[in-house]
């Protein structure tokens, strides 16, 4: 180092005030290091892929929310898009939206003879180019609350879809894009990262956290990338109110009388209080948020691994989520009402 010191005019020993000039150099080596590491991250992270016309992307859970949003976003840039609805009202509306090159098919995550049908379809449109991506999108949230007023049918319910539905779409229409070393787009969420709530939702979303992880390692030898979406709280039907709140009534009214007394009378409407609160809070109305992630990890020459949407993820879940155990648990402690019988 002395001699890099001494080619820049720097003497061998230095004195205090040129031990203090060689610290300054340092900082401004470092700042200009990372400044030109943000500039080239930024350049690398603006390229896109060419022949964005030629591209297939399969989405699922488009009659509403991000999905349907995605698809119209998709249709717009050029991408031969096929929408997988749930209902006959949700495929007819996409179509009057959007142009004539985008398709959709009738899709339920949780039927093995349906994901079938779609990948059949699908292949016969794709023809040899393949399919370029796939935006595992189609979830429910419903039932949350607490875990003991769950039956085990509530729990599976939501994992058919958000788990076991993501696992069977991705492995069906695997082939396919292999065939055009393409994208996997898996819509997790923060509650995947900070488990806040009881019910299936929060397990569902770290399973396809995990699915991914092991996924992407697994499979990058092919050329193809797996990219996890982490949404924060948006205003879609899954963070609708009245559904929640009717859910919350129906796992009430399930429970025994010993079970309800251990709550307490007031907790039911204690607990749906606090849930206005906390949705009416953080809530955002505006989706491009996450389906401007979706279209990067599609059309980015170098998508990225995982994608935080929202200002509440970016400030609030994901730090939280690397935070002790014991500063969420006293989060919630402090938020959530307390049982009449606690200890």
């Amino acid at each position: 180092m002395d001699s890099v010191y001494q080619y820049l005019g720097y003497p061998a020993q230095a004195n205090d005030d040129s031990g203090t000039s060689r610290d300054n150099l340092w900082l401004y080596g470092v700042g200009t290091f990372m400044v030109l590491w943000a500039l080239g991250w930024l350049y690398r992270d603006s390229l896109e892929i060419e022949d964005i016309k030629e591209k297939y992307v399969f989405v699922t859970g488009c009659d509403s929310g991000f999905g349907n949003l995605l698809c119209k976003r998709l249709d717009r840039r050029g991408f031969r898009v096929i929408a997988g609805c749930l209902t006959d009202k949700g495929a007819d509306d996409l179509k009057r939206a959007t142009g004539p090159y985008l398709k959709t098919v009738l899709l339920d995550v949780t039927s093995t003879g349906s994901i079938q049908k779609a990948m059949e379809y699908t292949k016969q449109e794709v023809g040899d180019n393949g399919l370029w991506g796939i935006v595992n999108n189609a979830g429910r949230s419903l039932p949350m609350g607490p875990s003991e007023w769950m039956r085990l049918e509530d729990f599976t319910s939501t994992l058919k879809v958000n788990m076991t539905g993501v696992i069977e779409m991705t492995l069906t229409f695997l082939p396919l894009i292999k065939q055009a070393q393409g994208r996997i787009v898996n819509v997790a969420s923060v509650l995947g990262r900070v488990a806040a709530n009881g019910g299936g939702y929060c397990i569902s979303k770290f399973a396809v956290e995990s699915f991914s992880d092991c996924l992407r390692r697994d499979i990058h030898y092919f050329g193809i990338k797996v990219c996890i979406i982490e949404p924060g709280f948006f205003k879609t039907a899954v963070t609708s109110l009245d559904p929640i709140e009717r859910e919350l009534h129906r796992l009430w009214n399930q429970l025994t009388p010993e079970v309800k007394a251990s709550y307490g009378d007031k907790y039911l409407e204690k607990y749906i209080q606090i849930q206005r609160l906390i949705m009416n809070a953080v809530c955002d109305s505006d989706l491009s948020k996450v389906t401007n992630c979706m279209e990067h990890a599609l059309a980015s020459s170098y998508p990225r691994t995982r994608y935080s949407a929202g200002w509440d993820a970016k400030l609030g879940w994901i730090p939280l989520s690397y935070m002790p155990s014991c500063v969420i648990d006293i989060g919630l402690k402090l938020v959530m009402p307390r049982p009449a019988k606690s200890v």
